[in-house]
């Protein structure tokens, strides 16, 4: 369907407000903010603006459903139930969440109609499937006399979930459904740029009948409901993805309650093309993984390192590339690459082009802002880049790739410098060599590395990253169990 077919969504047509205990509420002090779509900077609604006081309501609302009210009594079984049928309703409405995703984001279209609804209604099916597996073991313990010894896996209680613009739909589906599968209650706050998706969620929600304060969703500033969020007492465990400056800021915040907290923040990814690569395949999945989602991707390979023998040929193949992708507004049938987020997203982008530029770099492609309505920058690829430039150490959240040549290195020292870095989130790695290969991945500091794919995303997998990429790991068995506490238990039966 195209975006012409679609119906102008319903959410739009009034003023949003919140969830807050099964009943939509705005904000007691009447404050709001203007939604804009950044493909033309126009205001698509207004949304109410919650602080301390309807945050402190949303968890209590939260802590009565777990501790008293009926989610705590629902068997698992129950809970996986609810997911499956959220998951369908995701996929019956996904035309609407989809055109909401674009309006919101300026991706395009069809992008967010395979990819950020289709994800959300897979990772909802996968971890729907965990409410039922959830278990502990029995032990054998060598205590003196007869014992009866297991462990048990119990929902940690009331999150706070904290989520991006970036892939708002995805994001927030990603932390809520192993929260819920877990059995724990959520206050979820989307981005205060990208609230629309989070939104419709709930409405999906409430119509499918969860119990009210299951699910609460409280729209607001990170500063002031996030961190509402984050303090509050009647919190267990936080779960934030965003930058690294505002993942650090929380951990103080949460020592309140000694809070469990769990970060997916920044990256400065490497990608290694080697001489015996696949350089035509490896060209199309390094352009895909910085211009994907115009950059905005935390584990966007933003650090290009490529042999010398074929680093004409790569740098080149990717430039052309960069050059051919069409910018557009996201519901554009001819858009592949859309807007940054906001005027200032352009305005740090550009600022880190233009740093490139006067730190000795060469612009190869693009390198420059879109005129017109919008937020757009062009897909810039950057040559003669150094580990000592502003481009190449910090994230940029933009379509702008720093390019470094190697020679026969020693696969130590490339792979240390794949490593100088803050951050450790994400890898690449491409070649026909298997020795090369697994070498390269057990040097790498990096939560997750792909080897001749372009993009290997599986919620079997965990996903998280080491050093300063954050703490803990989302997906996976490990994922849902972020969310719970382990008990140990023993009986003396004597």
């Amino acid at each position: 369907m195209t975006a012409a077919e679609m119906t102008w969504p319903d959410l739009l047509n009034r003023p949003l407000k919140m969830l807050i205990d099964g009943q939509w509420v705005s904000s007691q002090s009447d404050a709001h903010m203007e939604v804009i779509n950044p493909s033309n900077g126009q205001v698509l609604v207004q949304q109410s603006l919650g602080g301390a006081h309807e945050v402190d309501l949303a968890v209590q609302a939260a802590r009565r459903a777990f501790e008293t009210g009926p989610w705590s009594r629902m068997r698992p079984s129950e809970r996986t139930r609810l997911l499956l049928q959220l998951a369908d309703a995701l996929e019956h409405n996904g035309d609407e969440l989809a055109l909401l995703e674009t309006l919101n984001t300026g991706k395009p279209l069809k992008i967010a109609r395979a990819f950020d609804v289709g994800m959300a209604a897979e990772c909802l099916r996968y971890n729907a499937g965990w409410a039922t597996k959830l278990n502990g073991e029995t032990r054998n313990v060598s205590l003196p006399g007869d014992w009866h010894a297991y462990t048990l896996r119990e929902p940690v209680g009331v999150v706070g979930l904290i989520v991006p613009w970036n892939v708002p739909l995805a994001m927030a589906v990603s932390k809520m459904s192993p929260a819920l599968a877990a059995g724990c209650t959520v206050v979820l706050k989307p981005a205060e740029l990208t609230p629309l998706t989070a939104l419709r969620l709930g409405e999906l929600i409430q119509a499918l009948g969860f119990p009210p304060g299951v699910v609460n969703i409280v729209t607001g500033l990170g500063h002031e409901a996030g961190q509402a969020i984050v303090a509050h007492p009647g919190v267990d465990k936080i779960s934030f993805t965003g930058s690294t400056a505002v993942g650090k800021s929380l951990l103080t915040q949460a020592a309140g309650n000694l809070k469990r907290v769990s970060l997916e923040l920044g990256g400065k990814s490497p990608v290694f093309i080697f001489a015996d690569a696949d350089v035509e395949r490896a060209m199309d999945a390094a352009a895909r993984g910085i211009f994907g989602n115009t950059g905005q991707v935390c584990a966007a390979g933003s650090r290009l390192f490529v042999h010398r023998s074929v680093a004409d040929r790569v740098i080149e193949g990717i430039a052309q590339r960069a050059r051919a992708l069409r910018v557009a507004p996201g519901l554009s049938p001819d858009c592949e690459i859309g807007p940054v987020i906001s005027a200032r997203q352009r305005e740090r982008v550009m600022g880190y082009i233009d740093s490139g530029r006067a730190e000795g770099a060469e612009v190869v492609a693009g390198g420059e802002a879109v005129q017109g309505e919008g937020f757009f920058v062009q897909p810039t690829v950057l040559l003669n880049t150094r580990a000592d430039m502003k481009v190449v150490r910090e994230e940029i959240f933009g379509p702008v790739l720093s390019t470094q040549l190697f020679d026969d290195d020693s696969l130590a020292q490339l792979a240390a410098r794949g490593n100088d870095t803050d951050y450790g989130l994400s890898a690449s790695i491409w070649t026909r060599d298997l020795r090369v290969a697994h070498q390269m991945v057990r040097r790498l500091r990096s939560g997750n590395v792909r080897v001749n794919a372009a993009a290997a995303l599986d919620f079997a997998m965990p996903f998280g990253g080491y050093k300063q990429s954050g703490w803990g790991r989302e997906n996976g068995r490990e994922g849902v169990e972020a969310y719970t506490e382990l008990k140990s238990v023993a009986i003396d039966l004597n």
